[in-house]
């Protein structure tokens, strides 16, 4: 048995008015296939480029391992060179991830290559984030602390997507004080009889190729895996439901300090605590 999920939708093009009417107010996620077409990065975009323009730069790496109480929010794994991380994913699989890297910050010439999309939403200009990962290498179903909208385009190869809005949060087994699910559920392959909650959860699927943009509504949780090794950009929107932007900032200025609190103080015990109210939660909910 699988999970319940459906197709996003796709469109080669779309206005605002449609983007606005369809997808952004009433909060659903869309595939818009030609969006880059005319940027200079659909045709410039690669790993071979990047690690033209990018390789001499050191990058924050991080893999797929349980979280740690010794390591702060977001604590990166290892560093590296970008022109060795480059080589490292074609060469072999890895587990290794690059997570929130700010070109614009690092290789401020990267955004003559996009363009802020015209549909109706206000971007945050200063933050356009870079992900890479090698072959088989994935993200955990999270989400993101700002609840943000969000636009995610692609670049080489392919990446399976697995989106959940916040309407699924009591099947999901959610860690508690924290932004993702248990750790140890492969929703590429769920154990549903050890996750049964997870038969109750009603989400969206879809594979990203090169140059293919998804529209990521607020607070969506989402997992990553990466068919092939490749990279994508993504473009950030506040939050327009009150709620939503409340919440994020309790998440920004309250819970990651309060969590990084406890696990100094707790240690182990305090990822554990967590992870096992995770699973009691959720069964409360089922049964």
């Amino acid at each position: 048995m699988a999970l319940n999920l459906q197709d996003i939708p796709r469109v080669k093009t779309i206005s605002k008015e449609d983007f606005i009417k369809n997808y952004y107010k009433p909060q659903k996620p869309v595939v818009i296939e030609e969006l880059t077409f005319n940027w200079p990065a659909f045709s410039k975009w690669s790993l071979d480029y990047m690690n033209g323009v990018a390789g001499h730069k050191t990058v924050p790496l991080y893999d797929d391992r349980p979280v740690d109480y010794k390591e702060g929010f977001n604590e990166a794994h290892a560093k590296m060179k970008m022109s060795d991380y480059i080589d490292l994913l074609k060469s072999k699989p890895t587990k290794y991830r690059i997570f929130l890297w700010n070109i614009l910050k690092e290789v401020p010439e990267l955004q003559q290559d996009y363009r802020f999309p015209e549909l109706g939403l206000k971007f945050i200009k200063g933050l356009p984030m870079l992900f890479f990962g090698g072959k088989d290498s994935h993200t955990f179903m999270h989400y993101d602390i700002d609840l943000a909208n969000i636009f995610h385009f692609h670049f080489q190869g392919e990446k399976e997507i697995i989106l959940f809005d916040q309407n699924q949060n009591d099947f999901l087994y959610k860690v508690p004080h924290a932004l993702i699910t248990r750790e140890d559920i492969n929703f590429s392959d769920p154990d549903l009889k050890k996750w049964p909650a997870l038969k109750r959860a009603k989400g969206y699927k879809t594979i990203l190729k090169h140059g293919e943009t998804l529209y990521m509504p607020e607070g969506y949780w989402h997992y990553m895996k990466y068919k092939t090794p490749g990279f994508s950009m993504s473009l950030r929107s506040i939050p327009k439901n009150p709620k939503n932007l409340g919440r994020a900032v309790y998440n920004v200025f309250f819970m990651r300090n309060f969590d990084n609190l406890m696990r100094r103080i707790k240690g182990q015990k305090w990822i554990d605590w967590k992870n096992e109210q995770a699973i009691l939660r959720t069964n409360k909910y089922i049964l």
